[in-house]
Formats: structure tokens, C-alpha cells, sequence
């Protein structure tokens, strides 16, 4: 039994030796409130975002407006006394919409509102005219025989997308929107279409990338709007036969997009970074304020509230707007995270000590997630001590994905933390034209900043060691 005990003290003592440190004192407590406060009346955030979404519009992946915002955005950093301001570029294979459209034929022709899928191939000349054959899950979809739907077009639509404040609903039909070109094509279909994967009753489509599958999109492939969706199940229930014209302009082109790195570097441990992350890319029918102009806007305005503060963080804080987080491509070459992580290598990467992304809108924090590890830590008290009056409770769940952008970051084995945002009406907007500046509440807006600003204070000045304090892999 001694022996047990002995072993167990080893144990925590052990799990406790990572935060032994962490308990920040007083001065540094009271200067995250400080900041904290002051964020919440901050305007650089709005005067990025405003800024960006207005001069630029949209920002697809690799396009000469992505471009010029990324060289604009590293003067702007320069302008806010960032260094080490650099863009890194990589190769991309571009995409452009051309023109797009939808209709139902037939005695009663009725218009629809579609739009074709990122990386999603043209139609033929003239469009593609057929037979809408509809699936209620993509599972129906995948069990159909192969070659069984020649010359129709397949359906995908497994009703609206249920809005939650975390977002959970998009996952499960997202990845339709991914995997079903290539499914449809394998049965057959000259096309594919599915219900939009957005929660709201717009009559406006919601467009989002596919999937390349052995380096290439299969068929053409259209998200049409949620209530263009219901009239076609409607008409279906009829007993009518829903024939559709679908046409797309779109191609491909060779390109490249970039990140833009800008560190704030710490005093005492300039090697030690931290990331806050977020992309400058976004898709075209909008102007990416909320996804993800916003995220942007939050970090580096976090960052600039500790600069002026007249006080250097311990540890360098490092904003990354980075590049192609939306698209797919036919090799992985082309995403911004990756090509991040790639650049640094195994030495550097080693350095970053968490990271972070923001990338879920615009409306505000009510939550923050640390890395395993750090449940029940005094960092994590101290954390929810300054985060609490801005309303931002602790969650139960650590951290552990991050975001598209962190991820790769994450699977070089970075720790990484994430400030929740609600996100109830997010996906009313994501990827659609109502993608603009004006969904954007100012207030909520700088209620971001106020959280990324504190919580990213209390890391940059603590002893934390994020990486120590989580659970090793199981041995196999």
C-alpha cells in the first residue's frame, strides 16, 4: 500500500510540475483585467475588418484580391509597430465561379437559386439537363448501384441544417458536400446537388469547397438554397417529375496564395511563440466579414492591445492571417496551415508552445478551452477569474483540434486552446452573399478581443508548460 501511495504522489506531483509555476502573481492578474476592459471600447478591430471587406470585397483563394489584401494586411501590421512582418507564399491551383445558374423545366419553369461547389468542374456548353433523382441521405446516395443513375441528376437532401451555438450541425452535412460529387459519379450521375448546408431561410445558395478525389472533381456539383430545396421535395411529392437545368461556368487556374506572419516579440523568451490564428481567404458571393475577416480582425487586435500597453509579454506572440483555408486541392500542398507548419520545420515548430484560431464569426465569446492536461490548474482558475465578467465561462471539454488553420500545428503535437464563440446564427451567413460587413455587432466584436486579449496576456507571462501537461500517448 505505501508503495501504491508513494507511487500516486509521484504521479501528481508529476501532472502538478507543469503548472507549479503557472500561478501568476497579482500585477500580472490585474494588468489582464486592465487590458481586458480596455479592449472592450477597442476600434482597431472594426477598422481592420471595415477596411479590409470594403476595399478588397471578396478574397477567394489565390485570386489577385487575396493577394493584394495579404500585401495590404502586412503593411497595415507594420503600421501597428508588428515585426518581423513577412508573407510566406505557396503554390496554389485557383478556382473561378464564372457564371452559374439553375432552373426547373417543364410546363410551369421555375428559376433556382444555386451555386456551383468550390473546385467543382463546368458543365458541358448549354448545361446539364436531367431528371432530379433525390436522396434523404447521403447512405441512400452510396447504396444505389453503381452506374444506376446515368444521365440524372443526383440529390442530396437530408433537410436544413439545425442551428446550434456551437456549430455541431455543419459537420455531419458538410461532409456530403465533400464526398458526394465523387459518389455521384460512380453511379452514374452527370451531375450533383445537395440542400445548402446552412441553417437559415434565405432564398440564397450556400456555397463551401468539394473534394478531390484521385486529383480530380468527378462531376459538376451545386448547392441549391434552402427553400428551393423544400419546393423541389414538394414537387416530387406530387408525383411530378422534377427535371432541372444546371450550368457552370467555372475553371481552374495556376496560382499561389500566402500567409502573412507578424510577431510581437517576447522579452524574456522571444523563442517561445505563440500563435493566433485566422485566414485572409474567403469565398466570393460575400465579403468574408464574418468568415473569416472577423477572426483576423479579433487576433491582431488582441496582439496590438498588449503592444501598447507599454508592457512586452514574456513570450513572442506571433498573428498569422493565413491563406487557402477554404479550398480544397488535388495534392496538400495548397492550404495555408500546412504550408506554415512545412516552412518551420520540426526544430521551430518545436518552439511553439500553443496556439490558437479564431474563425467562427463575429458574435462573442462564452467560453475558453485549454489543452489536456490543464483541467483544474491554477492557470486554469486564474484564467477563469479574468475571463468570468466579460461573461466567458470555463469549459468542460479541452481543447484538442484548434481549427483548419492550427491543425496542422496540432498534429506536430502543439498544444492548442480555443475561445468559443456562439455560433447560433453563423451558419445562416457562412458562404452565402449575406456574408458582409454589416452582420457584424461592434460591440460583440470588440467582447472577442477583450477575451483573446486577457487569456493570450496570461499565457504570454506565465511558465506554462502546455506540452508537458498533456496525457502521452498510450503505448501500443
Amino acid at each position: 500500500m505505501s508503495r501504491l501511495l508513494l507511487a500516486a504522489g509521484v504521479a501528481a506531483l508529476a501532472l502538478a510540475a507543469p503548472f507549479a509555476a503557472s500561478a501568476q502573481d497579482e500585477a500580472t492578474i490585474r494588468q489582464a483585467e486592465l487590458l481586458r476592459d480596455k479592449a472592450m471600447s477597442s476600434n482597431v478591430a472594426m477598422d481592420y475588418l471595415t477596411q479590409l471587406t470594403t476595399r478588397f470585397g471578396p478574397r477567394p483563394a489565390g485570386s489577385h484580391s487575396e493577394q493584394a489584401a495579404a500585401a495590404w494586411a502586412a503593411d497595415y501590421l507594420k503600421g501597428l509597430g508588428f515585426q518581423n512582418v513577412h508573407i510566406q507564399q505557396f503554390p496554389l491551383v485557383g478556382w473561378e465561379r464564372g457564371q452559374d445558374s439553375g432552373s426547373i423545366l417543364g410546363d410551369n419553369p421555375q428559376s433556382l437559386a444555386v451555386a456551383a461547389l468550390g473546385h467543382s468542374p463546368a458543365t458541358p456548353e448549354g448545361g446539364v439537363e436531367a431528371e432530379v433523382v433525390r436522396f434523404t441521405s447521403f447512405e441512400a446516395l452510396q447504396a444505389v448501384p453503381d452506374g444506376s443513375l446515368a444521365g440524372k441528376i443526383a440529390l442530396v437532401d437530408v433537410g436544413q441544417m439545425h442551428a446550434m451555438q456551437d456549430g455541431s450541425g455543419y459537420g455531419p452535412q458538410t461532409r456530403i458536400r465533400g464526398a458526394g460529387p465523387d459518389v455521384a459519379g460512380k453511379k452514374g450521375a452527370a451531375a450533383f446537388l445537395i440542400r445548402s448546408v446552412g441553417s437559415d431561410d434565405n432564398r440564397l445558395p450556400h456555397t463551401g469547397t468539394t473534394r478531390y478525389v484521385d486529383g480530380k472533381v468527378a462531376i459538376p456539383a451545386f448547392a441549391v438554397s434552402n427553400p428551393d430545396a423544400d419546393q423541389i421535395a414538394r414537387l416530387i411529392a406530387l408525383g411530378q417529375t422534377v427535371r432541372v437545368r444546371l450550368s457552370s461556368t467555372a475553371h481552374l487556374y495556376e496560382t499561389h496564395s500566402q500567409n502573412v506572419i507578424a510577431d510581437l516579440p517576447g522579452r524574456t523568451r522571444p523563442n517561445e511563440v505563440i500563435v493566433l490564428g485566422s485566414h485572409m481567404d474567403s469565398w466570393d458571393l460575400g465579403t468574408g466579414a464574418i468568415d473569416d475577416g472577423a477572426g483576423g480582425a479579433i487576433t491582431l487586435a488582441a496582439a496590438k492591445a498588449i503592444a501598447e500597453s507599454g508592457q512586452r509579454p514574456e513570450r513572442t506572440i506571433r498573428v498569422i492571417l493565413y491563406g487557402s483555408e477554404e479550398v480544397a486541392q488535388p495534392t496538400n500542398t495548397g492550404n495555408g496551415g500546412g504550408a506554415y507548419v512545412r516552412d518551420q520545420g520540426e526544430a521551430k515548430v518545436a518552439d511553439h508552445i500553443i496556439a490558437g484560431e479564431s474563425d467562427f464569426g463575429a458574435d462573442r465569446v462564452f467560453a475558453f478551452a485549454l489543452p489536456p492536461g490543464s483541467q483544474g490548474s491554477e492557470f486554469q482558475r486564474i484564467a477563469s477569474r479574468v475571463l468570468y465578467p466579460i461573461g466567458v465561462l470555463t469549459s468542460a471539454r479541452p481543447e484538442t483540434e484548434g481549427g483548419s488553420d492550427v491543425g496542422p500545428l496540432a498534429e506536430a503535437g502543439v498544444p492548442v486552446f480555443g475561445l468559443k464563440q456562439d455560433g447560433t446564427r453563423y451558419f445562416d451567413l457562412h458562404h452565402t452573399a449575406n456574408d458582409t460587413l454589416d452582420k457584424v455587432d461592434p460591440a460583440q466584436l470588440n467582447q472577442n478581443v477583450a477575451a483573446w486579449t486577457a487569456l493570450v496576456w496570461l499565457i504570454a507571462n506565465s511558465n506554462v508548460e502546455f506540452r508537458s501537461a498533456m496525457p502521452k500517448p498510450a503505448a501500443q
